[in-house]
């Protein structure tokens, strides 16, 4: 089992980065026959895995819209797994809240004029949608509220397509970076080591980010690229975006096993299905399952990898 190290971060970072994520429980993410990356879809007419970006653009199509003077909510494609919002107030302090059929409620920061995308990561089921405009202090009062139930075809939909968490195009470095590292990839476990073992080298902790980054950051994949460092957000982000753009439906999580905060990515894999924490970052290292392992072992084993699959318990998805 391959190691990278990066430097043990404080609990007080741990909260934030569990302030930026919010989302809903892995028993409630519907399960698919089929993924988006099947062999069919993945392997060229020479037999060989293709490694071309495959990078899904959410559209804000006016086809099923709702809003207001201040916001707006474009709900056309929610059978693919995500809404499109954008808040057109004067007001500099706005969140917006996403509670899921398993009523577990993402809190998040509204950044631009422009249409930003979210998940449906809790699955088919009632929304409730909030939009709360900054009155003083800690003090907010709402501006927006709408109750939303989306019948989602698209299963794997929220884990390909860009978010507001994990944002690329086509025109991304880090997308022609993955595509790079996947030129000589077999299969999909290839891509994973390959991606993994390209950040964990590449990419080294930043003590100052850790320790002035303010809540509501966004990470910036290119940005963590250029750089060379960043936090666990974007390392995350970044692996995410790399994986999602060669067409694997991947997963960031962040949950407890008994005690412990962790955080990890969870893949669907052909075959295999989807494989739970094959990327695992302890508050320590990020570390990456073995993919024999994570090819044959059971769902039971594989939580184990994580901690006591009793206790084994995701918080929040991206």
């Amino acid at each position: 089992m391959k190691r990278a190290s990066i430097v043990f971060f404080t609990a007080a970072l741990l909260c934030l980065i569990l302030t930026l994520c919010s989302c809903g429980s892995p028993e409630n993410v519907p399960a698919a026959e089929s993924p988006l990356s099947s062999a069919e879809a993945s392997e060229d007419k020479t037999g060989k895995r293709d490694h071309t970006p495959h990078c899904l653009v959410p559209e804000a199509s006016g086809v099923k819209t709702f809003g207001n003077n201040v916001t707006q909510v474009d709900a056309s494609h929610l059978s693919e797994g995500y809404l499109m919002l954008c808040y057109r107030g004067t007001n500099t302090k706005v969140k917006f809240q996403l509670t899921g059929p398993d009523q577990i409620t993402y809190t998040y920061d509204l950044n631009s004029e422009d249409f930003e995308t979210f998940p449906l990561s809790s699955g088919s089921g009632t929304y409730h949608l909030a939009v709360y405009e900054n009155i003083t202090g800690k003090q907010y009062a709402t501006v927006f509220s709408l109750d939303l139930e989306p019948d989602i075809t698209n299963t794997f939909g929220p884990y390909l397509y860009p978010n507001q968490y994990v944002k690329f195009t086509k025109d991304s470095e880090a997308v022609k970076l993955a595509a790079s590292l996947a030129e000589s990839a077999d299969d999909d476990l290839d891509v994973i080591s390959a991606v993994y073992t390209y950040v964990t080298t590449h990419i080294t902790y930043d003590y100052e980010k850790a320790q002035t980054v303010q809540s509501g950051y966004l990470p910036d994949i290119d940005g963590t690229l250029a750089s060379g460092k960043g936090i666990c957000l974007d390392f995350a982000s970044l692996m995410v975006s790399m994986l999602r753009s060669q067409n694997i439906p991947t997963r960031m999580e962040v949950g407890y096993a008994g005690q412990a905060y962790h955080a990890w990515l969870s893949a669907y894999i052909d075959k295999a299905g989807w494989v739970n924490g094959i990327l695992e970052f302890d508050g320590s290292d990020w570390t990456l399952m073995d993919p024999t392992f994570a090819a044959t072992s059971s769902e039971k084993d594989l939580k184990n990898f994580i901690g006591d699959g009793s206790n084994y318990k995701t918080k929040y998805i991206y």
